[in-house]
């Protein structure tokens, strides 16, 4: 089975597709908390397409989207070759971690943690599902939401998250909440135009410089 983004150099890189006007602005992308759940256990599929795991016929449950975007440097530099890591709950609103209390069913066909490399116009893409929001707490319910983390040399290692415009549970979120309203739509992602079918949404990354 051949999955999808083994090759980021074929995606299509037209405005359709990747929007000049984003979420980027000439401010770094502000941190957010990498949360209890980053993954602990190496696992054999960790590819691009979060949608399929290698060996198993069905597909994710869920909405399938892509998440697309650039990595930048303040001035607008493309930078090449970042490593852009995701992990996310399932559409359940579950992470496949031991330590999730959430009773929601796991999904043995979510992949729930992807990586993938940044091509010479800085770009990235990933296919995957729209998680589920799910409780943290008395009376808060965190909104869906995507983990990044994006490495790269001469720039400090940043970890946020990634929003979805208007999502009702936005405006309640406790740790988005703690952002201003500038830094919120830095990482309140942007609906584009679809690929393959599939809803898109933009998310551009602003890296700092330095160690």
């Amino acid at each position: 089975m051949l999955k999808f983004g083994v090759s980021i150099g074929m995606l299509p890189l037209t405005g359709a597709v990747y929007s000049k006007s984003s979420n980027a602005s000439s401010r770094a992308t502000p941190p957010q908390t990498e949360g209890p759940f980053y993954p602990v256990h190496q696992q054999l599929d960790k590819d691009a397409d979060l949608t399929r795991i290698e060996g198993r016929e069905n597909r994710a449950k869920g909405k399938i989207i892509n998440v697309v975007g650039r990595v930048l440097a303040p001035d607008g530099t493309s930078l090449k070759n970042a490593t852009v890591e995701i992990w996310q709950a399932n559409a359940n609103g579950r992470y496949r971690h031991s330590r999730d209390p959430n009773p929601a069913k796991l999904d043995p066909d979510f992949q729930g943690w992807g990586i993938a490399k940044t091509n010479e116009k800085g770009l990235y893409r990933f296919a995957t599902i729209v998680p589920g929001a799910y409780p943290a707490g008395p009376g808060w319910m965190r909104p869906p939401h995507i983990h990044f983390k994006i490495v790269m040399q001469d720039y400090k290692t940043l970890t946020t998250q990634m929003y979805f415009p208007g999502n009702n549970y936005n405006e309640s979120d406790l740790i988005l909440q703690r952002l201003s309203k500038e830094e919120q739509q830095m990482v309140i992602s942007r609906e584009v135009a679809p690929i393959d079918n599939n809803n898109s949404y933009q998310f551009d990354i602003v890296l700092d410089p330095g160690s």
